[in-house]
């Protein structure tokens, strides 16, 4: 009679650790790429006046400037020779930019699927692009790791939650 006890008991022990809903259950989350054509990513990378930070990303700094990306828009460029109150300066439009690198007065963006350069004067303030090595990285992948499917000369810029 023990036996048979246990043996009930350990059946329902067994039987209750089991999942009874379906992970398909839970929604989705499903993402729309943002797409644009080749030519018009390159010459999307503009000065422009400062703007609010949308949604921040790394930060460098060199000499007297801050850099802040703002995730697949582009660069906010601060005053940065007094760190207890930095001064905007700028923005750099760069549609699907997402990290920079720095050095001397070269400026190298990572631009959704290409390595762009750039040098910038910090006393003119001229920032002029001046080579874009194309397809270095690959199309961006959505949040949830899906990908998108392009057209040839299509470039996915950033993704979209669908509603």
């Amino acid at each position: 009679m023990k036996k048979t006890v246990l043996l009930l008991l350990g059946s329902i022990l067994f039987v209750s650790c089991w999942p009874t809903t379906d992970p398909n259950d839970f929604p989705r989350q499903e993402y729309q790429p943002v797409i644009i054509s080749r030519s018009a990513l390159e010459t999307s990378i503009v000065f422009q006046n400062t703007q609010p930070i949308v949604k921040s990303g790394k930060i460098y700094i060199k000499g007297d400037l801050m850099f802040i990306n703002d995730v697949n828009k582009g660069f906010h460029v601060y005053d940065y020779s007094n760190p207890s109150k930095p001064e905007r300066l700028y923005f750099i439009k760069a549609p699907g930019a997402t990290d920079l690198a720095i050095k001397g007065n070269t400026v190298y963006i990572n631009q959704a699927v290409d390595l762009v350069t750039a040098t910038f004067d910090p006393t003119t303030k001229i920032f002029k692009v001046t080579n874009r090595n194309k397809n270095v990285f690959p199309q961006k992948q959505a949040p949830n790791g899906t990908f998108g499917y392009t057209k040839d000369n299509e470039i996915i810029i950033d993704w979209n939650l669908k509603k």
